[in-house]
């Protein structure tokens, strides 16, 4: 499979672009590569494609810091850097390009209707819902080992009266009149080169070409009741503060059949007062008294596991950092591997000393 190319580089724009400046370019490009004005050209077809897919990234901001954060990784659903964006498994193959189209060059742009196409009015196809994005707080603990946790969200149920139709029990849902179904109104404006004719996106059904006569009680018309949900979330083991927990299919609802957007769970990971991560491993400082740096000796160490003794050797010096190996974080993707954890030691000289200790010190350093 080819690598995907750099998508300022598909608009040919700079990463300091404008909004603007993205919108210009991928107007170009659309009109360049469009379906409609290349009949039959594959690779017309694959250069628009990759357009869209480049500004569709690139015009929002939120996907746009992302991809400037982690490249293509930030769509991965495999990937690290997908699980940290938030955004992996993005599916372009489902883009709806219309809606794209419509939004820079209007609804009434000059190519006719192909399945990318410019001017046929708001896809009547099935479309996926929007996701949801929410927190949720864990322990550094429960981030090490991994957590179930429950999460309540405002969610959308489908209305047990009309079924999603929203509407009236009995009755269905009608061509509109205005635009008799085509979900677009044609305006005429006269102008020093004539009339001018443009297509609109219909006002009453708001491009769907049908509008509810007689809206369901139960749910107002919308097709759905706001209730309080509970969702159990899986956290993994080993997950880092900042990623997410994607819950397919429990987000917002999907239109004309679509199916639902995901639920995005982003996890905010509370610091442990010791213990310091960093990736997969962790760090931490352990403050040994002379005696015990200079004869060696057993110091209790806090880990991820619990405490262990670490064994000191004679001589050991302030700074001196041991490896725990394997006693760090666990991966994500594969719980059986693990980080290490490095503890570096301090050797604590004391300030206080009684006649008795500091006789003996005395004694230590006239020795010879």
């Amino acid at each position: 499979m080819a690598e995907k190319r750099d998508y300022y580089e598909v608009l040919g724009v700079s990463k300091n672009a404008t909004q603007d400046e993205i919108k210009k370019a991928y107007r170009v490009l659309a009109k360049k590569y469009h379906p409609d004005a290349n009949p039959g050209d594959k690779a017309a077809e694959a250069k628009f494609k990759e357009a869209s897919e480049a500004y569709a990234v690139l015009s929002d901001e939120s996907k746009k810091q992302a991809y400037d954060q982690y490249g293509h990784a930030a769509f991965d659903p495999n990937s690290a850097a997908g699980a940290a964006s938030g955004f992996g498994g993005f599916d372009f193959s489902s883009m709806d390009f219309s809606d794209i189209l419509s939004g820079i060059f209007g609804s009434g742009f000059g190519f006719g209707g192909s399945d990318f196409g410019f001017g046929g009015g708001r896809s009547h196809g099935p479309r996926q819902g929007m996701s949801i994005r929410t927190q949720i707080t864990i322990s550094f603990e429960e981030a090490i080992s991994g957590v179930s946790k429950d999460i309540t969200i405002k969610y959308k149920d489908e209305c047990s009266v009309c079924h999603g139709t929203g509407a009236k029990a009995g009755t269905s849902r009608v061509t509109c009149p205005k635009c008799g179904g085509k979900g677009q109104v044609v305006m005429q404006q006269r102008t020093a080169f004539g009339i001018m004719q443009s297509a609109h996106v219909c006002p009453d059904c708001n491009g769907e070409g049908t509008i509810i006569k007689e809206k369901c009680p139960n749910c107002n018309g919308t097709g759905y009741n706001l209730t309080n949900k509970t969702f159990k979330v899986e956290i993994p083991a080993g997950i880092d503060n900042g990623q997410s927990v994607r819950l397919a299919g429990c987000g917002e609802p999907g239109e004309h059949g679509g199916k639902r957007g995901d639920l995005i769970v982003q996890v905010v990971v509370i610091q442990h007062p010791i213990l310091k991560r960093q990736g997969v491993n962790i760090y931490s400082t352990v403050f040994v008294d002379f005696p015990t740096a200079a004869l060696g000796g057993d110091v209790k160490v806090k880990t991820c596991d619990g405490d262990v003794l670490l064994k000191i050797k004679s001589g050991t010096q302030s700074d001196t950092k041991i490896r725990l190996k394997e006693k760090g974080v666990p991966f994500v993707r594969n719980p059986k591997q693990r980080g290490d954890h490095y503890v570096t030691i301090v050797v604590e000289v004391p300030t206080k000393l009684t006649a008795a200790k500091k006789k003996a010190l005395e004694n230590y350093r006239d020795a010879k």
